[in-house]
């Protein structure tokens, strides 16, 4: 019954158009009424608690370093530094997009602002060279969410906190599968793309791209510095977000001088908007999550697992499928906060690795991002690239399915994954 109240007031909040945030406290709420120990200072200290978190202070920082990267100048040398190796080949410019975000994704952690940034300077450029609009924008959205698993990724940063799950690891463990989604995703632009009548960019000269890649070095050497640091324990997770924005601010204006001070306010606002949703969420997540615990709901959701222990892989199948459903109706910060704390004490039990779980776990969520109607990455990509949310749905079903084919590798063979981590890390 617990259950059922708690998926009721969720859901029936979510119904009538209550924020998630708040339908998350009224979750909480109800349990309490349940239960019958309503008190409002207990649902005032949860709030507290949950956006009290050192971790978390990683969130803001990585926030503050894409919008310096998409405003400084930064995100716009990596594109022209990819056209210039890769955009003279058949269906160069879906390899530039697919190249750009890989290596936007290790400078940001944010798959909507590489997305909307990618988008804006490459769908035009894709249309004018022959591609479908729908297609590249698809292509573009795909490619944005690789930002979500390479680090350093902020889902990660929040999948640590929740589950207690030290981020560094995280973030080790997410390389070999990012690079191995965006590898499926230009196997299957090439597939796609083979019969587009394109007329492909000229060769750039040697000369050329050793231009853009010294306009591009300084860029470049931010993800170099991030991985090395974490790994060689100069800092943590939450000061590589502070080294990853000052570096950001310093790059765009000394180095490139495209920042001024005048954009400065602009960038730190839009920076501290995002930060508020995503930290109020985690905050309103607290207080269900106090009375999951409290109700004994992760002991219900546990039984309701047990049938499948038997099998890790059957389990984390049928997890992934739950987590792809969800992520239909629900957008990734919620999915986390509310699914994974109730279905990690199941996965621990079955003796699945805790890292290797997050990581399934996270690419299926990003997966969600792409689907409709809430998919949020989506409809950026359709609201910056001017393309309709129609088309952009039609064309991006091939890119869906290879990355759901990454995930059946990742279910089939945790090794992809348990393999290259421990190696990378030391452990």
């Amino acid at each position: 019954m617990t259950l059922l109240i708690f998926l009721g007031c969720l859901l029936g909040g979510m119904a009538i158009g209550m924020p998630i945030a708040y339908a998350l406290i009224m979750s909480g709420i109800g349990l309490m009424v349940y239960l019958d120990f309503f008190d409002a200072q207990i649902v005032a200290q949860n709030l507290l608690n949950g956006a009290d978190s050192f971790p978390l202070m990683a969130v803001p920082f990585f926030m503050l370093a894409g919008e310096v990267m998409n405003t400084g100048g930064l995100s716009r040398r990596i594109v022209n530094l990819s056209v210039a190796a890769v955009g003279h080949v058949r269906g160069g410019l879906g390899y530039v997009a697919i190249l750009a975000a890989a290596v936007l994704a290790s400078l940001s952690g944010s798959a909507a602002a590489d997305a909307a940034a990618l988008s804006a300077i490459l769908v035009p450029m894709m249309v004018r060279a022959g591609h479908g609009p729908g297609r590249s924008a698809g292509l573009i959205a795909s490619a944005g969410i690789s930002a979500l698993i390479i680090p350093p990724s902020i889902g990660f940063i929040l999948l640590g906190v929740v589950g207690n799950i030290s981020i560094t690891r995280l973030f080790i463990a997410g390389i070999v599968p990012g690079i191995l989604m965006c590898g499926v995703l230009a196997l299957t632009w090439m597939l796609v793309a083979r019969h587009d009548r394109v007329e492909p960019l000229p060769r750039a000269p040697r000369g050329a791209v050793l231009a853009e890649a010294r306009a591009g070095i300084w860029a470049l050497m931010l993800p170099v510095i991030i991985l090395v640091g974490l790994r060689m324990g100069v800092f943590t997770p939450t000061e590589a977000g502070v080294v990853a924005a000052v570096y950001a601010l310093f790059v765009s204006m000394v180095i490139y001088r495209e920042l001024k001070p005048a954009d400065l306010y602009p960038v730190f606002l839009g920076a501290a908007k995002t930060t508020a949703m995503v930290m109020f969420l985690v905050a309103a997540a607290m207080v269900s999550s106090w009375m999951v615990t409290i109700a004994g709901l992760t002991d219900q959701i546990a039984a309701l697992t047990a049938p499948f222990a038997h099998d890790p892989r059957l389990l984390m199948l049928v997890v992934v499928a739950l987590v792809l459903v969800v992520g239909c109706a629900m957008d990734m910060v919620p999915i986390i906060l509310i699914l994974f704390p109730v279905l990690l004490p199941g996965v621990k039990a079955a003796g699945i690795d805790p890292v290797y779980f997050s990581v399934v776990f996270m690419i299926a969520t990003a997966v969600g991002l792409l689907t409709p109607p809430v998919g949020s990455v989506l409809n950026v990509v359709a609201g910056v690239s001017r393309v309709p949310l129609t088309r952009v749905i039609g064309g991006i079903w091939p890119f869906i399915l290879a990355q759901l084919l990454v995930l059946a590798l990742l279910i089939l063979f945790p090794a992809i994954v348990i393999v290259p981590a421990g190696f990378i890390s030391g452990q």
